[in-house]
């Protein structure tokens, strides 16, 4: 997983050094952003999270917004399941940094930032418990950290990957300009 992670941020930096150079701003104050997308690779945890976010841009380059995040696992055999359920409410905190770097192609928005979390998590089996007292799991408070780029296909609508520290290590999906 490491070694995945380091190879998609070495794409993503030889990315951002071949973009033309001029001076783009990638997010203006105002911009509304809704992101819908999948987690590959966890931490502490199984599962494959999905979730949805939204961004509010505070100020040209800055947005502020918050996400939710569902991720389960569990175990089937002989009649007997159980299974974890994970909940993720989280706050972020973005610098969108491509007219820092001039990149040249204003659907290209490059960011990274912070983001502090609530992890929810709960235990069923089919025996009708709701308690597991040898869980490694609880409700805690997270610290995260985000690097990643978003394209725009059209005015609306783009994808975008974030690497990072919190619910995924690699998250990808869908996003949707609201104005």
């Amino acid at each position: 997983m490491k070694k995945l992670t380091l190879l998609t941020i070495l794409a993503w930096l030889i990315a951002v050094a071949l973009m033309p150079s001029a001076k783009a701003q990638t997010i203006e104050q105002g911009t509304k952003l809704i992101n819908a997308g999948i987690g590959l690779g966890t931490y502490t945890y199984r599962g494959l999270p999905i979730g949805a976010s939204f961004e509010y841009a505070v100020k040209d380059n800055f947005s502020v917004g918050g996400s939710f995040d569902f991720a389960r696992y569990g175990y089937n055999s002989g009649g007997y399941k159980w299974n974890y359920t994970f909940l993720f409410f989280t706050a972020r905190g973005t610098y969108h940094f491509g007219e820092l770097l001039n990149v040249g192609d204003s659907n290209f928005d490059p960011y990274a930032g912070l983001s502090l979390g609530v992890r929810t998590s709960s235990y069923r089996d089919s025996y009708g418990s709701s308690s597991d007292y040898y869980s490694p799991y609880g409700n805690s408070l997270f610290l995260g950290l985000h690097l990643g780029s978003r394209y725009m296909f059209s005015e609306q609508f783009g994808g975008f990957a974030e690497v990072g520290y919190g619910v995924a290590v690699l998250r990808v999906g869908l996003t949707a300009k609201i104005k």
